[in-house]
């Protein structure tokens, strides 16, 4: 029986639960969903296989448990930062607030989750309950668009949530290189609230857009154009700005 290292053994076991969650976080961001597996979750807190799976039953489960333990996190911090407190408590400045805490999801391990949750398939009751705390990301900023007196609040904080999602793929472009999601359109999204992923232009690009029947020497004119006046690259920091802008305008 492996030593306790606690007062208690349910305090024990606590303690050995949070190390194995640090341990996947790690793992899940350093390496990547395929390195995840019970067994290299172990290897990192040097716990034997047979007593991880006593938390963890598969790679799956690792996924599920650490949402469980994320999303909630990352749901409170975006109810506290839109909070109507802070030397700038106006809804634009507290819409900012909240949009910088969501963009500080992109630079935290717990981002890896997101292309990881696309790559596995998980349990129908599993992607119902990643939906439903996806959506407690995006409530804070319905209620205080709703407490603001917009018409359909819950629409606009979905939309916006697009503009984040978007700051962020510029932010985090390698993630976005090696996201499954991005080579394999009928993986799961657990972004559900995503507009754009069930937008039928999305996989038809010629649908309702006049610009596709375009002559192509158009698109030759406009590649020319641009060689010729390149856009210089952004920086993290002008990437979060226009972002934060972009979604106070939308929101305004």
């Amino acid at each position: 029986m492996p030593r306790i290292s606690a007062a208690t053994v349910a305090d024990h076991r606590a303690n050995q639960h949070a190390a194995l969650l640090e341990a996947a976080r790690e793992i899940l961001a350093a390496e990547g969903v395929h390195a995840l597996t019970p067994a290299a979750v172990g290897a990192r807190i040097g716990l034997a296989r047979s007593s991880v799976y006593r938390y963890f039953a598969s790679t799956a489960d690792i996924l599920a448990q650490l949402v469980e333990d994320a999303f909630p996190r990352w749901s409170a911090r975006l109810r506290a930062a839109i909070a109507p407190a802070g030397p700038d408590d106006s809804l634009p400045g507290r819409i900012r607030t909240y949009g910088r805490t969501a963009l500080d999801f992109v630079g935290s391990p717990d981002y890896a989750l997101i292309p990881a949750l696309q790559a596995i398939g998980l349990p129908g009751e599993c992607r119902v309950r990643v939906d439903e705390m996806h959506g407690a990301l995006i409530a804070p900023l319905a209620d205080a668009l709703r407490e603001a007196g917009a018409d359909h609040p819950a629409l606009r904080a979905e939309l916006a949530w697009g503009v984040l999602r978007a700051g962020a793929r510029r932010l985090m472009p390698d993630a976005a290189a090696h996201d499954p999601a991005a080579h394999n359109p009928t993986a799961h999204n657990p972004a559900a609230h995503d507009p754009v992923a069930h937008d039928p232009a999305a996989h038809n690009p010629g649908a309702h857009d006049p610009a596709a029947h375009a002559p192509a020497a158009h698109d030759a004119a406009a590649h020319d154009a641009a060689a010729h006046d390149p856009e210089p690259a952004a920086t993290a920091d002008d990437i979060i700005e226009i972002t934060l802008d972009v979604l106070a305008r939308t929101l305004r």
